[in-house]
């Protein structure tokens, strides 16, 4: 089978986990997590923050942080074959718990989520399997909220922390947008990719939830 991907790129925060779940219920499209591919904390020659309150921990949101060579291998293994072994990551844990098996099901299209995603739009437009490439943002404020709610719940890092990344990414979230429109990415919210993402559905595919 061939399978094409989705791209959902943006700031920490914006709803592309949230905007993922949503084509998946509405026309049964997996999701592919990048930020599973995470290196382990305990790996040498991560990136370290370098300025600031949190100088010194590791910056986990420099791309050396990230396995990209093996995340683009398994997003072409999706779209080639259906199905692929994926890493399982705990972000809490700060490293590589397990693995477990993506299925594709039959899907004609999957998402492929993450901070580093724009990192993979290069290499999905070479291969021909790019269906879309999106750069979920809301308004900084909101990105902020929404980002240390769920981290704090899932008890990501320690509050404190997570508090000052957050106040940290905020500063910072228009030059990662610009990032994502620089790689091919088109700017939306998560409603408004929602709304126009439907038109890849194929008729065999469900639509409880079209647009």
């Amino acid at each position: 089978m061939t399978a094409r991907v989705i791209v959902l790129a943006g700031p920490s925060g914006s709803g592309k986990s949230r905007l993922a779940e949503r084509l998946e219920q509405a026309y049964g499209w997996p999701t592919l997590r990048l930020d599973d591919f995470y290196r382990d904390a305990d790996e040498p020659d991560l990136p370290t923050i370098t300025a600031g309150a949190n100088a010194g921990l590791v910056d986990w949101d420099h791309r050396a942080t990230w396995r990209q060579e093996d995340a683009v291998a398994t997003l072409l293994t999706l779209c080639r074959e259906g199905r692929a072994e994926v890493p399982v990551y705990s972000l809490a844990e700060s490293r590589r718990t397990g693995t477990q098996v993506l299925d594709l099901g039959g899907a004609t299209h999957f998402c492929a989520e993450g901070i580093f995603a724009p990192e993979v739009v290069a290499d999905c437009l070479a291969q021909d399997v790019l269906a879309a490439a999106y750069c979920i943002a809301q308004h900084p404020a909101i990105t902020f909220w929404r980002r240390l709610t769920r981290d704090l719940r899932e008890r990501r890092k320690a509050p404190l922390v997570l508090v000052r990344r957050g106040l940290a990414l905020a500063g910072d979230q228009r030059r990662v947008v610009r990032g994502a429109v620089s790689a091919g990415c088109r700017v939306a919210t998560g409603h408004q990719a929602f709304q126009t993402l439907g038109v890849h559905a194929s008729p065999a595919e469900p639509g409880r939830d079209r647009p």
